[in-house]
Order: structure tokens, then sequence, then C-alpha cells
């Protein structure tokens, strides 16, 4: 499935007030969920000494499932493409890598 596919699969699910001029609900949905995944690994680091078995990592895939989720609405909402995203990421830490600078800070190093 590509990111393109996915968005728009996704997109059939949504439902959320003022669907299409939204990007304040899904944006808060992404931090939720990406807090869910974070408060995952922080109580595997607890309880479990820092080990991830196949029980917790499902569960952290159902949870970045979600974070994708919430990620593909709101670029949706924001009339973007994942696709796009996707490449244009790839293609800023590649600049990164072949300049040497994918450690430091800002955006536009």
């Amino acid at each position: 499935m590509t990111f393109e596919e996915y968005q728009n699969k996704s997109r059939e699910t949504a439902i959320y007030p003022s669907l299409g001029s939204n990007f304040i609900y899904p944006t808060l949905g992404l931090v939720g969920e990406s807090g869910e995944v974070a408060e995952k690994i922080k109580k595997i680091l607890r309880d479990k000494e820092g080990v991830i078995n196949e029980d917790s990592r499902k569960e952290i895939a159902k949870e970045l499932g979600d974070v994708l989720w919430y990620l593909a609405q709101l670029s949706s909402e924001l009339n973007l493409s994942l696709d796009d995203i996707a490449k244009m990421n790839i293609e800023k830490i590649s600049s990164r890598k072949e300049r040497n600078v994918l450690s430091g800070d800002g955006d536009n190093r």
C-alpha cells in the first residue's frame, strides 16, 4: 500500500467536527496518540528493563497505526499528500547526510 492509497482509504473513516476544514482536531489526535506510543515505551523501560517482547511490539504497532491515521487526516486537512511529504523528508535528510549535518539544530541546516 502506498502512502497515497492509505491517505485516501483512511479518509473514508474520518468522522470529526468540521471535517475538511478542521486541522485542529487531527493535530490534537496526533499529539495524543504520539503520547500513547511514548507511554508504552516508558512502561517498557520502567517495568521490563527496556526489553520489548512480541506483545509489546504489537501494542506499539497499534499505537503507531493511530499516529499514522491522524497524520493522514492532518495532511488531508492541509491539502498535503503523504507521498509528497515522505519524498520531501527523504530528500531533506539525505541532503543532511551528504553535507554531514544530520546532527545539530534547526530545520534548515
